[in-house]
């Protein structure tokens, strides 16, 4: 359990360093490449969700990111004894809940950084990664536990 929020806090901690420098390096709107063609960093306030979507919505993301890390934590602590899959995808989504709500609560908008440069995708950061790789992880222990099942 404890490693879990070890894990958890090593996340949020990276999230909001590389926040930090893209703010303190970059003005807003501003694009430094890093890979030729294949991303750069492009400095962007994102005051909604995905895509921007509920923009403004400030309160209701805050009360939903307290109310979704806390049924995370109980997560972990339930399934602390099964195996790590389910876990990491847990603690992986909490950081990036807890990354992206930071930024809201502090600054009121996201600060996302990463542009793609060979697909046409919505800039993102680090907490996005986070919660993309464990979404991503919890549907395939989802489905990986129901082949099982099936399976004997």
């Amino acid at each position: 359990m404890i490693g879990y929020i070890i894990l958890i806090a090593i996340g949020v901690l990276l999230d909001q360093w590389t926040k930090m420098l893209v703010v303190n390096h970059l003005a807003l709107g501003e694009t430094k490449p890093v890979l030729d063609k294949i991303f750069s960093l492009f400095y962007l306030q994102n005051k909604g969700a995905a895509w921007g979507i509920l923009e403004g919505q400030r309160l209701f993301f805050l009360v939903i990111t307290i109310a979704v890390v806390i049924v995370l934590v109980y997560l972990i602590y339930q399934n602390r004894n099964n195996g790590i899959l389910v876990n990491l995808s847990y603690a992986l989504i909490a950081m990036g809940a807890i990354g992206n709500g930071i930024d809201r609560y502090r600054l009121g908008y996201v600060v996302d950084m990463i542009q793609l440069e060979f697909i046409d995708f919505p800039i993102f950061n680090v907490a996005d990664m986070c919660l993309t790789v464990g979404v991503i992880l919890l549907i395939s222990y989802f489905i990986l536990d129901e082949v099982r099942a099936h399976l004997g």
